[in-house]
């Protein structure tokens, strides 16, 4: 019971990208192909309420649900990590069709081969915990 908050809000941004066709392949392509504004659109949007609630988090002193106050730590403005992790990122995105948020959407419709990239998902994640403390952080 005490993860079923958490189960309603994966319910919630499911239906959140089906009904938005965030996790559309056919999407995911036209936005790589520059030939639509539709995945730009819901990306900015999500920008933008993310800064406006970081925003507010730092103008309030909001708090998290165990009462430590919310910190951001400084980046570090090295262009080449960011470069390199955002290739691959985005490499992965374009490939697999997906990122990760709506991988489990897609196969919740019924896209059963995406089941591959949900499991290579899962081991990119794990390969990164086993480099992790050897990476530049």
């Amino acid at each position: 019971m005490r993860f079923l908050k958490y189960l309603l809000v994966g319910i919630f941004f499911g239906i959140l990208m089906a009904k938005s066709e965030a996790f559309s392949w056919y999407r995911i392509q036209e936005m790589f192909r520059f030939q639509a504004f539709h995945m730009y659109g819901i990306i900015g949007t999500a920008v933008v309420l993310g800064a406006i609630g970081v925003f507010a988090i730092k103008k309030l002193g909001l708090r998290d649900i165990h009462g430590e106050p919310i910190v951001f730590c400084p980046k570090d403005r090295g262009f080449a990590r960011y470069f390199i992790g955002g290739s691959l990122f985005g490499l992965g995105w374009a490939l697999g069709g997906a990122c990760p948020g709506p991988i489990v959407v897609t196969i919740g419709y019924g896209v059963l081969p995406m089941i591959i990239v949900f499991a290579f998902a899962l081991v990119g994640t794990y390969v990164y915990g086993l480099v992790r403390n050897r990476l530049p952080h």
